[in-house]
This record gives C-alpha cells, structure tokens and sequence, in this order.
C-alpha cells in the first residue's frame, strides 16, 4: 500500500519538552468516561433504557444467552487486566499504582480501533486466584488483554485463561511486541534486500517480551536465534534452567555457542534488545555488514541509537523521539478488533503473523532506513491490521 500522506505526526526531539505539571493535569479524574448510547433526556428515554423497558431485554437474553452480544456492549467490550507486577520501566509497582497505565491503554483501544475497553487491577499475584477471578467476570466483556504480569507467570496465566475462556485472549507484552517487531524486521529486510531464511539473530532477555518475539521470528522462518539472559546464552549445556528457558534451549541456539553477548553477536545479523541491560559498543560492531539493531528498553536502550547507527544499517528502539518506534499501539487495537469483528474464539499464531504483515503493507512506498514501520499514530494500521486478523482467524475456522 502506498502512503500519500506525509509523516507530520512523527515526534521529533524539537518539540517542546512534556512538564511534570502537564502530565499529572492530564491524569487528574482519570483519563476514561462511559459515555451514552442513546441520549436520556425525557421519561420515555428513561422507560426505555432502565426500568420498565430494559426487562424485556434482560428476559429475551434470558432465553436466548447469545442475545448479550447483540443488546450489550459485551461483544466489543475489551478487558485490560494487570496485577500490576511489571509495568514497563516500572517494575512491581502494584495494581493501584498500575492503573494509570491500564486506563491509558484502554484510552488507546478507543482512540486507535473504536472499542469499547475497561482496566481491572487485581489485588493478587496468585495464578490460580486471577484465572478464577476471570473466569467468573467472563459474562462482562468479550476479550481479555493481559498486562504488565511479570514472568514466568504470565506465561502460565496466559495459557490457562486461553483454555478457560471461549474469547480472544492475548497478554500483549508477549505478543504485541513480537508482531510488531516481526513487522519491523520484515521492513528492514526488504529495504536491505536480505532473506529472512538466512539470518542469524540474538535476542536479549528471555522475559515475557523475549519469549514471544523469538517464537514469533522462528514461527516466520528465522533459522538461527540465539537467546541471552543475565546469565548469558541459553542453551541445552546448561543445567540450572526453569521449565521455559528449558523449553527455548531446545530449539534455540543451533550452533551451540556459550558466552555472553560478545560470542552470540559476533557474525550475527540482527540484535533484539528486550531486556533492562546494556551491550558494548564493540559486540555491534562484531555483527555481520548490513546490521540490524532493535535496541527496544525503555526508556534507556541498550545500546544508545546513534552509537549502534556506526555500526548497524538499520536501527529502531521503542522511544518516540528517535526514528523507527516499535510500538505495540502498532497492533493489539487492530489484533482485538479483527478478532471481535470476526468473533473468533481465540488468537492464533496465524492471526499474529497475519498482523505483522498488515503493519508492513502499511509503510509502502515510504520504505527507507529511518521508516521501516508506520508511525503510531498512522490511522491507516489499525483497520489494515483488524482486517488482516479477521480473514485470518475465519480461514483458520477459530471463529464461532
């Protein structure tokens, strides 16, 4: 697709610097409201959307359970559900002081897909107490986002209210980033002219977002990804690894290498940074010509961008102040929507790759080095990624 409008709505490090007093101003009551359906200004519009009218509603759904999606606003009601145990650059700040990141994200669902979306911050960190606590809340909404859950347990959380609910279910801090990372590298790939067949990529940090994006780059065709945690490379030689690194040891890492950073990106293609740490100078410049550098922490990279642009063809981190922002807003608004609209039953690997293509179609004729994935606030993503998520899930038959 090509794009025919100009970029005026990248950030740039020239814009007026955000003040502490704008920022709470912003915040104070909130940053959500319900607002009304149908206007209730006479006592006739009372009769109809409360009592007497609303029992004729509430009788027929009784009936029928399915009429909910049709006379609520369940089927395009997003949950957005954290604990408040790793919020980004934060840590485990707990759910009350999460919740002005859970209301932001649903003010996000709203601005970028037109959904309907409301935070619930649990006062618990007990898996078996969360999934529960979701299970019995399933009749009030129509998909769950989880959020800011720390690792490992959010893989497990995740996996057990897939199975326990009959809705799109998706913890974006895994999945988000690893769609739109995939349509990042996608860009990058083609603006170089390089295959993704042949590439050798390292990925640091083997957290939730480190999981996600190295299954998502096998899952598209990466043959050679190496895994580092704060121990270094993650491989079958050691002995001492939790039932998830367990796991990516056994299909990662290929040519079986040790060390740390400065063995895993000698001769490598693309470094992904996914974690709090830092990476000298001196290991990108051991990388294969043509270099691809994702340092994404925030708000501290781990290599400083215009330090790895020596080195590195293509460089993106997740700030918005440097080109090449890998932003999940890139995908969770239209990965729900497409799943709603399609009313899948859950989202599949499919529907993710599907995504990331639709984020990459987007940039078009504006593929350069510094433009590799559209802007955050391009208009055009969201319904170009719902709609890729919904043909998606309807060939995949995941729909109802």
């Amino acid at each position: 697709m090509t794009n025919t409008t100009p970029q005026t709505d990248q950030p740039t490090i020239a814009e007026a610097p955000i003040t502490e007093d704008e920022i709470f101003r912003a915040h104070e009551g909130g940053k959500l409201s319900v607002e009304l359906g149908a206007p209730i200004d006479t006592q006739r519009d009372l009769s109809i959307a409360y009592t007497p009218g609303v029992a004729q509603v509430s009788r027929a759904i009784a009936k029928e359970c399915d009429l909910v999606d049709k006379y609520t606003w369940t089927d395009r009601l997003v949950a957005v559900v954290s604990d408040g145990t790793a919020v980004l650059g934060l840590g485990d700040i707990g759910p009350r002081a999460s919740l002005p990141v859970m209301e932001g994200k649903s003010a996000l669902f709203r601005t970028f897909a037109g959904l309907n979306s409301i935070p619930l911050v649990l006062d618990t960190t007990d898996p078996d107490e969360i999934v529960e606590t979701l299970i019995r809340l399933r009749p009030s909404f129509g998909a769950v986002n989880l959020e800011d859950i720390s690792a490992p347990r959010c893989f497990e959380i995740e996996r057990r209210v897939i199975e326990a609910l009959d809705c799109p279910v998706m913890h974006d801090d895994q999945h988000g980033t690893a769609i739109v990372v995939l349509a990042a590298l996608k860009g990058a790939l083609t603006h170089l002219d390089k295959d993704i067949a042949g590439l050798k990529v390292v990925v640091s940090g083997a957290g939730a977002a480190g999981v996600a994006c190295s299954k998502i780059l096998q899952a598209a065709g990466v043959p050679d990804i190496i895994i580092l945690d704060s121990k270094g490379i993650i491989g079958e030689h050691l002995d001492d690894l939790n039932e998830f690194k367990a796991d990516l040891a056994s299909w990662s890492n290929p040519r079986g290498l040790s060390g740390g950073a400065a063995q895993a990106l000698a001769g490598a293609d693309v470094f992904l940074g996914v974690s709090a740490g830092t990476v000298p100078e001196e290991a990108i410049a051991s990388m294969n010509d043509d270099a691809i550098v994702f340092a994404l922490s925030n708000p501290d990279p781990e290599i400083h961008p215009e330090v790895a642009a020596r080195h590195a063809a293509v460089v993106a981190t997740g700030r918005s102040d440097f080109p090449n922002q890998i932003n999940n807003v890139l995908a969770f608004p239209g990965v729900f929507a497409g799943a709603l609209d399609a009313d899948a039953r859950r989202i599949t690997e499919g529907m993710k790759l599907a995504a990331a293509d639709a984020i990459f179609g987007v940039v078009g004729d504006d593929l350069a080095a510094d433009h590799i994935v559209p802007s955050a606030l391009d208009p055009r993503v969201a319904p170009a990624v719902a709609e890729a998520v919904a043909d998606a899930a309807r060939a995949e038959g995941v729909t109802r």
